[in-house]
């Protein structure tokens, strides 16, 4: 995927704001002393009355959201996954799950490939604490063209949505036609022997380790499951019945994330075989972020391995 468009979707994030902010009067942003980085910026540079820096306080960020959804506007508040969904949580429990208030939340910086940041920064845990949230829609998108469509649609939605952006920049799959739905997963590539459910950067990983697969005579289906909560349970027992085995793919400990949720609903719906991939309930560590991927596994060659394996070819 060399020649193909590369683009963090961070950057859709911001771009997206700004796109909706002008025919929406309603929409306000959020940050927490991180524009430049998480990309609102775009939006306060085209809407500056729009634009609340919070500073370095996302605990009272999140409060202030709430307190500006309640009067009829529709904010988004963003910040590292770190401190969106670690350092705010018991806010954005309380004062934002709790009495389901209409906020969204763009967390960007989430997983490994924060790099350099090192394991303070490499938030691999949001998945899980944001899916125990009553109410909450959790969403990781794979590209740059799902990652704008997604926060159109959590905008049109009502009530509290997480959605995790990355900071390095990832292959674009997805043609501007593409029409994303909150709860909906896609089947990308069709197969018979596993199937690989997939979401965020790890998407054009599974697609890449698909066409090796295909190569060594397994036939790998690719599903892109951008929305972790609610799940796409149908689509997911379909894949179980027909392919027999599963493999998911996150970047996020293997605990609590969308390996987890598959896992239940084909425990109680539809036993099947699964193996997950993803961070094996350990910290990252500092470093450029496509070694860091290879070495924990979040990576093609790693599925390719795992299915192989798995499927017994």
């Amino acid at each position: 995927m060399a020649d193909v468009k590369k683009i963090a979707t961070r950057e859709s994030y911001g771009n997206a704001l700004k796109e909706l902010g002008e025919t929406h009067a309603d929409l306000v942003v959020l940050d927490a002393d991180l524009a430049g980085a998480t990309k609102t910026g775009i939006f306060k540079k085209a809407f500056p009355d729009r634009h609340f820096d919070c500073g370095i306080a996302e605990a009272n960020m999140v409060n202030v959201a709430a307190g500006l959804s309640t009067m009829g506007l529709v904010p988004f508040a963003a910040t590292f996954a770190m401190f969106a969904a670690g350092r705010a949580y018991e806010q954005v429990r309380n004062t934002i799950g709790y009495p389901h208030l209409n906020v969204k939340i763009g967390a960007t910086h989430g997983g490994i490939s924060v790099g350099e940041d090192g394991a303070s920064h490499q938030c691999c845990e949001d998945f899980a604490l944001m899916r125990t949230i009553p109410g909450m829609t959790v969403m990781s998108p794979a590209d740059d063209v799902e990652a704008r469509k997604m926060v159109k649609a959590a905008y049109e939605m009502e009530g509290p949505v997480y959605m995790r952006f990355g900071r390095a920049a990832v292959p674009v799959i997805h043609d501007e036609d593409y029409e994303f739905q909150i709860g909906k997963g896609e089947v990308l590539t069709d197969g018979t022997d596993v199937a690989i459910i997939a979401n965020g950067l790890l998407v054009a990983e599974a697609l890449e380790a698909a066409e090796t697969l295909a190569q060594a005579g397994i036939s790998a289906r690719v599903i892109n499951m951008a929305t972790i909560k609610p799940l796409d349970e149908e689509l997911v027992r379909k894949a179980a019945k027909e392919c027999g085995k599963i493999i998911t793919c996150e970047e996020h400990n293997v605990l609590g994330g969308l390996g987890e949720a598959v896992c239940g609903v084909l425990a109680e719906q539809c036993p099947t075989p699964v193996r997950r991939i993803g961070v094996n309930d350990e910290f990252g560590h500092s470093g450029p972020a496509g070694a860091l991927l290879k070495q924990f596994g979040l990576c093609a060659d790693h599925i390719v391995e795992v299915a192989r394996d798995f499927v017994g070819k």
